[in-house]
């Protein structure tokens, strides 16, 4: 059965076009601009995921936010135009499980939204919360912020992090430089796009050997995660 997805979004044109991107990916889909009705909504329907934009006109994003982790832990997608940390951090303390930072790509935000729900029915159909990849040499707990390689656990910069749940969110998946600076640092870093090589070869130097294997370059594009992710 296909999930239902609701678009919180009081700007028209954005609202219309997630539906019909969402749509057009095989998801049922409401929409509102309105935080009392998506609090309504949720109460009432059988919501598996909401897209939350937190600049609301009447009920605050945040309310809305809090009443969709208390309503049957419904996963969220923040949609947001505030770019700072401190706003980003906040809406992960509240509950979020991913942030989209404005303008962006729909297409994106359709890939998000299938790897939050993935994590979500696997984590409701009682598996580990912990993904693995490469035959369970690489273990990613979002939820501990913890990356483990071979046995040994890693210590990695918030931009490394960011660049390897990334890529891992969608193994095999290519993103563009200006993809990772928008998933990993927001769209305020003007001109940040080629210092992502030199995030990419730090994060490489903490894999080790395997490092080129896990983070492969696709030349002219981006990069994409070389490993599978584990059944």
């Amino acid at each position: 059965m296909a999930a239902t997805v609701l678009v919180v979004e009081d700007e028209r044109e954005i609202r219309e076009l997630l539906r019909r991107y969402l749509e057009h990916a095989g998801y049922g889909v409401l929409t509102t601009g309105s935080g009392a009705e998506a609090v309504r909504l949720l109460g009432e329907r059988g919501i598996d995921l909401t897209l939350l934009d937190l600049g609301l006109p009447d009920v605050d994003g945040d309310e809305v936010l809090r009443e969709a982790r208390e309503r049957g832990q419904v996963p969220v997608v923040v949609l947001t135009a505030r770019t700072s940390v401190e706003d980003r951090i906040h809406g992960l303390r509240l509950g979020a499980d991913d942030y989209v930072i404005k303008p962006f790509s729909p297409t994106e935000v359709v890939l998000r939204v299938a790897a939050v729900l993935q994590r979500a029915r696997g984590t409701a159909a009682g598996a580990a919360p912990v993904v693995s990849y490469g035959e369970g040499r690489l273990r990613i707990d979002e939820a501990r912020h913890e990356v483990v390689l071979d046995g040994s656990a890693m210590e990695l910069t918030p931009t490394e992090w960011g660049l390897l749940t990334t890529l891992a969110s969608v193994p095999g998946r290519v993103y563009s430089r200006y993809e990772l600076v928008n998933r990993v640092r927001g769209y305020e870093f003007a001109g940040y796009e080629r210092t992502i090589d030199s995030h990419v070869k730090n994060l490489r130097h903490k894999l080790g050997d395997t490092g080129a294997d896990i983070v492969v370059t696709v030349l002219g594009v981006g990069y994409r995660l070389g490993w599978t992710r584990d059944p």
